[in-house]
């Protein structure tokens, strides 16, 4: 087989050499049967990310991606056993060990619009849960009805520098208060050092939607500072109930403007149609597709610095 850039080009490269480099390492050698080592994985690799690029369906892919069904049985493979997630963690450990994460962490949501190709599957539960780096099917597809009509909701938490740490799914009608607690407990990076992987960050910056006394008691017994602004309505009711209604809880204007940060970071990952709008009839190839577009963008930052 001839060489990637040879058959690709740049017209379909994502990834620079030197980012491959580091990827290369993060990625299994082989589907785990002996004497089946992976002889084209940057080609297949590459079609993954040409397909979040475009959003083209599988059975499109160019030709010169090889057959369509190894790319997508392959990206199928990494999405349900969670090497991706392991790529990220990996990513963001490297990162910390570098001094490139910013441990201010921002928490927002954003909803995509479900693709009809990807709104017909059967309701049930398809897998069951595995562990925090496994993926699993939950019963509704993360596929939810809004007034935006069938929606997937991306709960995405980033560093101060914008950068993915973690992202789950549900419906679009799910509210985005209930989501942190789990968004937080999905950050660990592992230390290259040795000890127990990093959770808490030192702040959480958070809109409105996220101003509830169990997610404030949730950061304040973790030791993290917490950046949210009241709610009118939670502001209206403290002033009613006069004294007894406490004092407000403090808030840093000069450090919430930081919050930003995760909506361009919602910005760069809908740059791929493939996250854009959901094409996938699967909550974890899905997903998958979006935790490789978090990769791509530690992958700028660290490949040409390791």
């Amino acid at each position: 087989m001839f060489a990637v850039a040879t058959i690709v080009g740049d017209r379909y490269r994502v990834l620079t050499d030197k980012q491959w480099e580091l990827l290369e390492l993060l990625l299994p050698k082989s589907d785990g049967q002996v004497g089946r080592n992976f002889a084209n994985n940057r080609l297949v690799v590459e079609g993954m990310l040409f397909r979040l690029r475009t959003g083209v369906p599988w059975r499109d892919l160019p030709a010169v991606f090889g057959p369509w069904q190894t790319v997508w049985k392959r990206h199928r493979r990494y999405a349900g056993n969670g090497t991706w997630d392991r790529v990220l963690v990996a990513l963001t450990a490297l990162a910390d060990a570098t001094g490139n994460l910013d441990w201010v962490v921002s928490v927002d949501s954003s909803i995509m619009r479900v693709h009809q190709h990807g709104a017909n599957a059967s309701r049930g539960d398809r897998a069951p849960a595995g562990a925090r780096t496994v993926s699993y099917e939950p019963a509704d597809h993360a596929i939810g009805r809004s007034r935006g009509g069938l929606t997937t909701k991306a709960h995405l938490a980033t560093d101060g520098n914008g950068r993915g740490l973690a992202v789950l799914l549900s419906g679009g009608q799910a509210h985005d208060s209930p989501v942190m607690a789990a968004v937080l407990d999905a950050i660990a990076v592992p230390r290259l050092t040795g000890g127990p992987p990093r959770r808490n960050p030192d702040r959480v910056l958070a809109d409105k939607a996220y101003s509830s006394a169990s997610n404030r008691s949730l950061l304040r017994g973790k030791g993290i500072g917490s950046v949210i602004p009241e709610r009118a309505d939670q502001i209206a009711h403290r002033k009613r109930r006069g004294r007894t209604g406490g004092r407000p809880p403090a808030f840093d204007s000069a450090a919430y403007k930081g919050r930003n940060v995760v909506e361009r970071a919602f910005n760069k990952a809908k740059h791929w149609r493939g996250v854009a709008t959901r094409y996938d009839k699967l909550a974890m190839t899905y997903r998958a597709g979006f935790v490789m577009a978090l990769a791509v963008e530690w992958l700028k930052l660290l490949g040409d610095i390791t």
